[in-house]
């Protein structure tokens, strides 16, 4: 039997409970912290059950509007104010949504931790919403909406979240339409916020020079005293529906030279045990090295494609697991059943032990690397909380990885790809 090529990962060097402290105050919020005394900076990344699941239909887009502009002034300082103070300490703070949160990060030196923490929570808490700012960043949005209307790529993806996700929440562009983000008021986003942002939920993950009683009393201090007795419980998702048939439909673009293709399922979701083999698997089909089997048939081999690939994105719920290329329109057909013949394959026998031992060697190689900065550890010790891993789940991850085998990977390749009901969404010139 061939033997893995990776060697072993050091788990002294991998956050674990050894070194992660987990808080929880009264008021809900969840803190974890990880010191890193080699640096003089300190990274904080979070979220707060705040994203798209929550706006109406009407208002799709409303959860992205009011992250973007959290930031725009607040009750103690204006839009200049905040970016002069950050820009004077070399400290940055921002604000994202997805779809089951709103995020955030910031970083700063850890001297300037606390003046990091003041910004952060008066952003946070008491947004003012000004309507000049406002209406900037409506226009921002609506520009950018424009701009994927004319992105064969992006215009594929909605279409395919449209077909798998068919009457589920994940079928909804968190970003919204133009028709929706321009019916959204000013109010709209005082409500929202007075709504949904509280601190039941709430995750902070801080990484750096400061150790984790301090970190602990400085975020009781700004947000110890924060409430919300109106803030909804956590939305849940129902699993994704299952397609009778396979379903192609093509989003015309005129004037574009490229098609773009997405075809797949909903896949598992990332706290489900089929996760991991499909992830390594779907790296020998479609991500290692030149892109796998689909880029090296389809790209390499028959030339149709300028990129294919293929990817599992685990989430909360059933993330996708889709294949993507982009080719000459003239090629579309050539490339969808190329890719056809890959997944049939795919599903009808094990890959070899030496394609996923690389797979393998990929995935364990790449985690410390992932794990450099201290912005890397925030993000890795938020999947812990997100996801429900544990807190010793990086120092299982190798023994995670060598678990899976040929089988595993067949399995959850034959347990979620079936060509008997697929989406095919393209998106270019008719």
């Amino acid at each position: 039997m061939t033997q893995p090529t990776y060697a072993a990962l050091k788990k002294s060097s991998l956050p674990g409970p050894d070194d992660i402290t987990r808080a929880q105050l009264p008021n809900g919020i969840t803190i974890l912290v990880r010191p890193n005394f080699n640096s003089m900076s300190v990274s904080m990344s979070g979220y707060l059950h705040a994203g798209s699941l929550y706006e109406p239909l009407e208002k799709l887009g409303l959860a992205d509007f009011t992250s973007a502009c959290l930031m725009r002034g607040t009750k103690q300082h204006s839009f200049q104010e905040i970016y002069d103070k950050l820009e004077s300490i070399g400290a940055s703070v921002g604000f994202s949504s997805g779809t089951h949160t709103a995020g955030f990060g910031g970083k700063s030196l850890v001297d300037d931790f606390d003046t990091l923490l003041e910004i952060f929570s008066n952003s946070l808490r008491e947004p003012t919403f000004p309507d000049q700012p406002v209406e900037i960043v409506r226009s921002q949005l609506l520009t950018g909406l424009a701009m994927r209307a004319q992105n064969t790529s992006e215009m594929a993806s909605l279409l395919f979240d449209s077909i798998v996700y068919d009457g589920h929440p994940y079928s909804n562009p968190g970003d919204g339409y133009p028709e929706t983000v321009a019916a959204i008021q000013g109010g709209d986003l005082g409500d929202f916020h007075a709504r949904h942002y509280g601190p039941r939920g709430m995750v902070i993950a801080i990484v750096g020079a400061v150790s984790p009683a301090q970190a602990i009393d400085r975020v009781a201090a700004t947000l110890g005293d924060w409430s919300n007795p109106n803030q909804p419980e956590a939305a849940t998702v129902p699993p994704a529906p299952t397609l009778g048939k396979t379903i192609p439909q093509h989003s015309p673009i005129p004037g574009k030279s490229q098609t773009d293709i997405i075809m797949g399922v909903a896949g598992p979701q990332r706290s489900s045990p089929d996760y991991i083999p499909a992830k390594l698997g779907n790296s020998v089909l479609g991500q290692f090295g030149m892109m796998g089997r689909i880029g090296e048939s389809v790209r390499n081999k028959a030339g149709l494609a300028y990129y294919a690939y293929s990817s599992v994105s685990g989430s909360i719920g059933p993330g996708p697991w889709y294949i993507s290329a982009g080719v000459n329109p003239q090629n579309v057909e050539k490339a969808i059943d190329l890719i056809k013949a890959e997944i049939e394959r795919f599903i009808r026998e094990p890959v070899s032990l030496e394609e996923l031992n690389d797979s393998k060697s990929s995935y364990i190689g790449k985690l410390p690397l992932a794990l450099e900065s201290n912005a890397g550890v925030a993000g890795a010790l938020l999947n812990l909380e997100r996801f429900d891993l544990g807190l010793d789940y990086y120092h299982r991850y190798e023994e995670v990885i060598r678990e899976v085998t040929p089988k595993t990977a067949l399995e959850a390749a034959r347990k979620y790809l079936d060509l008997e009901h697929f989406a095919i969404a393209t998106a270019g010139p008719e």
